[in-house]
């Protein structure tokens, strides 16, 4: 077990029923900082080994039927010793099960019950299929997203899945914590990954409706502005330029040795002022680039792979990957000052069930018969 984890969630008990991206994500993000989070999937996905999956990490893991009554049973036993349930099935399948929200509240009244969809838990589109791409287009954000003149480009699953999705359900199962202190009741919290990505753009609705954001690939913050976008170099690699301000936009040029540039405060010079950028920053190599801004306010950054982020030297400075099993992964994100780093070992399979309220007799039953792996 995993009773000795440290951190502000320490003692938070969380039953992630199995999923894909976003569920394991909100589950891993509570792991992170002290939970003991039991990984429930199926009888015949769990086998011997530890599991590769990054966001499987600091889990234990079991194998349950849920489709057979004593698999609902034992989960609603997990349940009544838990303090939070994850759940990543359609509207309606949980409830079939047994084990939906009022099932469980009925044997634990403390319980939060977090649900992670992509449309929500009503409205039309409801008891439909989707993905990432298909609910950060319904939300409006995919049409922002992508160069002038070009389609909406979706970038990879990080909006809905990751950032709209299992981020925003980690934040509502703290909030869901922090009332319960007061209340002493659970909450039913409905993630919804078209709600959560429309509200990570709030700051750009202003700006649509006024008229003062325009078209995607046309704006200061979306590659329209010649000092905010990527350049290529002279291998073949690429530099991200953000130099905004005055400041930094000055301590770039200056450090390029740049002059004469056409005036990057009218929109019409944009154009003519990015030729002539991405045709200095092709003279040189990326490295090359990168000593000449070392040190500087520029704002200009090389554009590394994965790969190469691990062994940057502002990365190994802060200690910000890991590797677990031969494998390099982020560390948990936000950093609590003065917290113990957390065991990141890959979730593996739970034998001892006792803490969670099922004794050692009722498991090995449960495995007799097929229910538990």
């Amino acid at each position: 077990m995993s009773e000795g984890r440290q951190g502000p969630l320490s003692g938070v008990r969380v039953l992630e029923l199995a999923g894909l991206a976003p569920g394991p994500f909100a589950g891993m993000m509570l792991a992170d900082h002290g939970a003991d989070v039991l990984r429930v999937d199926r009888v015949a996905a769990v086998s011997d080994e530890p599991r590769k999956d990054v966001m499987d990490r600091g889990k234990r893991t079991i194998g349950l039927d849920l489709k057979s009554p004593e698999g609902v049973a034992a989960f609603k036993e997990l349940a009544g010793h838990a303090d939070v349930v994850i759940e990543v099935f359609r509207p309606g399948v949980a409830e079939r099960l047994g084990i939906g929200p009022d099932d469980l509240h009925a044997v634990n009244e403390r319980l939060i019950y977090g649900r992670m969809t992509g449309w929500g838990q009503d409205g039309p589109l409801a008891a439909t299929a989707g993905h990432d791409i298909d609910y950060i287009a319904i939300s409006g954000i995919l049409s922002m997203l992508g160069r002038e003149g070009g389609k909406p480009t979706p970038p990879i699953n990080i909006l809905g899945d990751f950032a709209g999705g299992g981020l925003m359900l980690a934040y509502g199962v703290l909030l869901a914590l922090f009332e319960r202190e007061r209340t002493g009741k659970g909450r039913v919290i409905d993630a919804a990954m078209v709600d959560g990505a429309s509200i990570l753009f709030a700051m750009f609705y202003h700006g649509v409706q006024s008229g003062f954001w325009g078209p995607r690939g046309t704006n200061l913050l979306d590659t329209g502005a010649p000092q905010y976008d990527t350049y290529e170099t002279a291998d073949g690699e690429f530099l991200a330029v953000g130099s905004l301000e005055p400041q930094f936009w000055e301590a770039m040029v200056t450090r390029m040795g740049l002059s004469d540039l056409p005036d990057r405060g009218d929109r019409k010079q944009w154009p003519a002022l990015r030729a002539r950028l991405a045709e200095e920053f092709r003279s040189r190599t990326r490295a090359e680039w990168e000593a000449v801004f070392e040190g500087s306010d520029a704002c200009v950054s090389p554009v590394l792979s994965m790969a190469e982020a691990v062994r940057h030297p502002h990365n190994v400075a802060r200690g910000a990957f890991a590797d677990v099993g031969g494998l390099s992964q982020p560390v948990p994100a936000p950093r609590l000052l003065g917290v113990p780093g957390q065991d990141l070992s890959p979730a593996t399979r739970l034998a001892d069930l006792s803490a969670w309220g099922l004794s050692a007799e009722a498991a090995e039953k449960l495995r007799s018969q097929g229910v538990l792996a």
